[in-house]
């Protein structure tokens, strides 16, 4: 059996659809109606089997144990006062996961501020649940200025998280710029392998934050990658690395570890007209599970990474993952997800497709940077984040602010967008506080 999402091919098993494995479940008095069980906060018919049924595991690409779909991912942890972690609550959230079956556990050096390595090694330290997952945190290569840097990182990771070992090691946020001035340059696959033949770190994978042409010259140029982390979601097929970066990844048999399966939240509190689609549609799973399982139907992803906030996210998510499995995804599902992304795009606000045929700008704006992040606010109507990563991911030289309504880039473009009335909308919206006009 073969699903054709995007005009993608990947191989899945056979399988019931998720329909015929929950009447399965009711018929046999095994379901539970989760939305009751959990508060109503899930739809009525997320009806799964029940928490006594064990987790499903998947190959973690060519290696020699399994992963469960879910991954704890530990970025957006509970806090006191929206700074320190809140170790008490965090710590029954990771325990609550482990004791229900997921063995992928994920920090980084810079997470929470610094802390979140300390708290994963702390909580993992009591009963045993160190040796019950397979642990993974990344090196900061950014902050790599010498190959001395790597080992002095690596050993502070190792005494945060309070391990003799790392299993699953990335290099961190890897893009064009850091993975030839950082990792080729001061030789930290070396530096890695020498950890690994030292029994320091276990498996050598990356992370990925660029567009999709620097996402090959990383993969190829390292033939001993174990697995890499990718951002994806149904929404993202085209976005960083994206489809195509998934696909190469699966050829070469590695591990695929998905961050950002709900793009940040966005797709877990969708906007009242995407909601409105999802509840017309007779498929009446909730945007959370939807989005999940539609990545959980795509065999070569290894393990989902979800960065829960609360007890509640946990176990709702936990329940989820239970009905995980590669080709139980209807096609009644993909029509689903079809008409979500319609409806989604009618949001946009600028039709930019990014061709760059209107750069360079004369002032130096990146023009089809500032339509993306303006077009991903009226998206997701989420204008708080939208602001955030455009104060984050647009340089001031390459801002709104820069244009001077010259109209020079127009007669580039092919979709005849009239840029120079559009960007002081981007800078008004984006910049200004105001609201969509």
């Amino acid at each position: 059996m073969k699903s054709r999402e995007n005009g993608n091919i990947f191989e899945i098993s056979n399988g019931l659809s998720r329909r015929d494995v929950l009447k399965t479940a009711l018929a046999a008095g095994a379901g539970l109606a989760i939305s009751e069980m959990l508060g109503g906060r899930l739809f009525a018919a997320d009806v799964v089997p029940p928490p006594s049924s064990p987790m499903p595991m998947r190959p973690f690409g060519k290696l020699d144990w399994q992963v469960s779909p879910l991954g704890f991912g530990s970025m957006r942890l509970p806090t006191k006062g929206g700074a320190a972690i809140d170790y008490s609550e965090a710590a029954s959230m990771l325990h609550y996961a482990i004791d229900s079956g997921v063995n992928y556990v994920d920090t980084a050096y810079m997470y929470h501020g610094g802390h979140s390595e300390s708290f994963v090694g702390k909580a993992l330290k009591v009963n045993g649940y160190r040796d019950k997952v397979k642990l993974a945190t990344k090196s900061p290569v950014w902050m790599v200025n010498s190959p001395s840097d790597f080992d002095k990182y690596l050993d502070e990771q190792l005494k945060r998280l309070q391990t003799d070992r790392i299993d699953c090691y990335l290099m961190h946020a890897l893009n064009a710029g850091t993975w030839k001035n950082n990792v080729l340059k001061y030789n930290l696959l070396e530096k890695a392998e020498a950890a690994k033949k030292a029994g320091k770190i276990k498996h050598i994978g990356f992370s990925f934050h660029d567009q999709f042409s620097a996402f090959p010259p990383i993969l190829n140029g390292y033939d001993k990658w174990d697995f890499c982390m990718i951002q994806y979601n149904y929404m993202d097929t085209e976005t960083q690395a994206g489809e195509k970066g998934l696909k190469m990844a699966a050829e070469k048999g590695i591990g695929i570890v998905i961050m950002e399966p709900l793009l940040g939240g966005r797709l877990a509190n969708p906007p009242p007209s995407i909601m409105d689609v999802m509840n017309s549609s007779g498929v009446k799973m909730s945007p959370v599970n939807i989005a999940f399982q539609w990545l959980w139907d795509i065999a070569p992803i290894s393990v989902i990474l979800s960065g829960m906030s609360t007890m509640q996210q946990v176990r709702e998510n936990v329940v989820f993952a239970r009905s995980a499995k590669p080709g139980s995804f209807s096609g009644a599902d993909r029509e689903v997800i079809a008409k979500v992304r319609a409806k989604f795009k009618e949001r946009i606000k600028i039709p930019c497709t990014k061709c760059a045929y209107c750069m360079p700008c004369p002032q130096g704006v990146d023009i089809p940077r500032n339509f993306e992040v303006y077009n991903e606010a009226s998206l997701y109507g989420d204008l708080a984040a939208a602001r955030r990563k455009y104060g984050w991911f647009v340089k001031k030289e390459a801002n709104a602010s820069n244009c001077i309504e010259c109209g020079a880039c127009e007669e580039h473009c092919p979709q005849k967008i009239k840029i120079s009335e559009e960007m002081p909308k981007v800078r008004e919206v984006l910049m200004d506080g105001k609201d969509f006009s």
